[in-house]
């Protein structure tokens, strides 16, 4: 009996003693995670820092990311972009998040991480601090207009409580004159923390009991706490000492994903800005058309080709495309190759071209087909805005180059002349010095197409010619308008005259 009672009495000690441990192992690693995605978020928040997490977090999402730890040490920066980040994970329902601060959350960042489902911070980490300064007429920074401050005030609070924080700490974040107490419910007994005017707000207000005010909120300064107090607080929901504890907290399977910043993210961000967008577009479309121009040479098609390419490689590590964009792409260029030397004119394959070739710029711009949110229309009316600047601009370019292309210094050289043909070096004469039969008024035959440039025959002189900038079939006839210098303008002639 004695011995069975030392069985029983050992074996409630060691379960005691076991207890606290699993109670620990419980709080450490909450849930286990298919896969785990780490993005370094580090240095002040601008456009560029903005539109490098989406990128990121798009890409987590395309490898099946269920948690997205955000490892923030930031000073925080511009306030707009600060939101739009922290909306972003607010909202984000894909995977869990967690802002991881080792160093630094202030400002800006403050808001970045009371975005995210879970904050866990380093034991001498720093979050709050978020008061808006802006420079004067004298570049001395003073605290932006009260306006302004009851707009942040709103969103700080908003983030807290849509991830179960206390409103009022994050206000105090933001307002430096709010003092933020720790209080106690008389009926139930639940500790919270309310301001003054939360307290008389409320619908009985002698519910409320205050405990003691919290330290950080007094002495006319915005709060800001270290990871311990925050836990103490209720803003963050644990501690770590590295990446690695972290990493065991939430037990992700496989390899931790790991995105931080390089040279291409800041080349990306770079080329999918609008302005270069645009630029790329137009240059490739010029150097194409260049090539339909003089073709043979090959210099405009390897242009073209490297415009396009540089697009669709920045949309591809931009997280917007991927290769359905880029077979759109290729199957509405191959259409317009067969409209122009297979099936002469402008039928159903040149128009299904420019729409494939549209519809692949579009959809390698953004992540959805069809607009459902206010972002993504804003997204698309600002793809169709550079498209279309981009497609004004390149007409403008072809009309002139049609106008003058055996003209231009650079781009007369592209242009092969017989040498009995205008402007060869003997001039408009025949060889040996003869009276050449190519003037203004002179028929022939287009010997190619024209699309605008191309070869005629004239008697049995063969020259290169270029067209007002409309399209002449191969076959038709057609008169020389102008002849300037290398440059032999010709028009269709009418057959019906």
């Amino acid at each position: 009996m004695n011995t069975l009672k030392r069985a029983v009495l050992l074996g409630w000690f060691g379960i005691g003693l076991c207890c606290p441990a699993l109670l620990l192992a419980a709080e450490e690693s909450p849930a286990e995670y298919s896969r785990g995605a780490l993005i370094r978020f580090e240095g002040p928040i601008t456009p560029w820092l903005e539109y490098y997490l989406d990128c990121k977090l798009r890409t987590a999402k395309q490898k099946g990311a269920d948690l997205v730890i955000i490892e923030i040490d930031s000073p925080g920066g511009l306030v707009e972009e600060s939101l739009n980040i922290a909306t972003r994970l607010r909202d984000l329902d894909w995977a869990h998040t967690v802002a991881y601060i080792p160093e630094q959350a202030l400002s800006g960042a403050a808001f970045v991480a009371l975005g995210c489902d879970e904050i866990i911070m380093g034991p001498n980490a720093k979050l709050g601090d978020a008061g808006v300064i802006e420079p004067d007429a004298q570049f001395q920074f003073q605290y932006v207009p009260e306006k302004i401050r009851t707009h942040l005030v709103a969103e700080a609070r908003d983030l807290a409580a849509a991830k179960g924080r206390p409103p009022a700490l994050a206000e105090a974040m933001v307002d430096k004159d709010l003092v933020v107490y720790r209080v106690k419910n008389r009926q139930s007994g639940k500790e919270t923390f309310l301001s003054d005017k939360e307290i008389q707000s409320d619908k009985d207000p002698g519910q409320w009991e205050k405990i003691n005010p919290v330290q950080e909120s007094l002495g006319d300064s915005f709060l800001e706490v270290n990871g311990t107090r925050a836990v103490e607080l209720g803003l963050a929901q644990g501690t770590v000492s590295s990446r690695a504890d972290l990493q065991r907290r939430y037990r992700p399977r496989g390899e931790l994903l790991v995105f931080q910043y390089t040279g291409v993210d800041t080349a990306v961000y770079i080329l999918n800005s609008p302005w270069v967008t645009g630029l790329l577009f137009v240059v490739g479309l010029v150097a194409l058309y260049i090539e339909l121009s003089a073709p043979g040479i090959g210099l405009g098609g390897l242009t073209a080709a490297l415009c396009f390419a540089i697009f669709f490689w920045s949309r591809f590590l931009g997280g917007t495309a991927d290769l359905l964009d880029v077979i759109l792409f290729v199957a509405g260029v191959a259409f317009l190759l067969v409209e122009l030397f297979v099936l002469p004119g402008f039928g159903v394959a040149g128009l299904s071209g420019i729409l494939l070739i549209l519809a692949s710029l579009i959809l390698a711009s953004q992540t959805f087909v069809i607009p459902q949110t206010r972002e993504d229309w804003a997204q698309l009316t600002g793809t169709l805005l550079v498209i279309l600047v981009s497609g004004l601009a390149f007409s403008v370019a072809a009309y002139l180059l049609s106008r003058h292309f055996g003209s231009l210094p650079l781009l007369s050289r592209l242009v092969l002349v017989p040498p009995n043909s205008p402007g060869s070096d003997k001039g408009a004469g025949a060889p040996g010095g003869g009276q050449s039969a190519v003037q203004v008024g002179s028929r022939g035959v287009a010997v190619s197409l024209l699309r605008p440039a191309g070869k005629a025959r004239f008697g049995k002189q063969y020259v290169d010619v270029v067209t007002e900038g409309e399209f002449i079939t191969k076959g038709s006839e057609v008169e020389i308008l102008e002849i300037h210098g290398n440059r032999v303008v010709v028009g269709e002639v009418d057959v019906s005259t």
